[in-house]
């Protein structure tokens, strides 16, 4: 249950990174009331994975879930560039997530 708690912490990390675009600096009230919400959840539910795996290894997967899905969604919804070493990147980030997750014995 902590993976599913980490990952949909992870998803939700994607949501606010991504939602920041649209807060343009907190100054519209929408964008930013749902981009808080989402800091929020994300992070009481990695507290709550946390409190099964590895502090180190849950960061590293919710760290590289949010900065895998964010820079995948801005190449492909705001226009980011898509290099091909951006993409090279984004996939070593990924390895290192499922990296993370085998060798966590968990």
């Amino acid at each position: 249950m902590a993976w599913v708690l980490l990952a949909v912490a992870g998803l939700l990390e994607v949501g606010w990174a991504i939602g920041m675009k649209y807060t343009e600096g907190f100054t519209r009230l929408w964008p930013s009331v749902f981009t808080v919400a989402g800091i929020v959840a994300s992070m009481l539910l990695l507290s709550r994975a946390a409190r099964t795996l590895p502090i180190g290894t849950a960061y590293g997967v919710w760290v590289g879930i949010g900065a895998a899905g964010a820079a995948v969604l801005g190449m492909a919804v705001l226009g980011e560039p898509a290099t091909a070493a951006r993409i090279f990147f984004v996939c070593l980030l990924l390895v290192a997530v499922v990296g993370l997750k085998t060798t966590s014995g968990h």
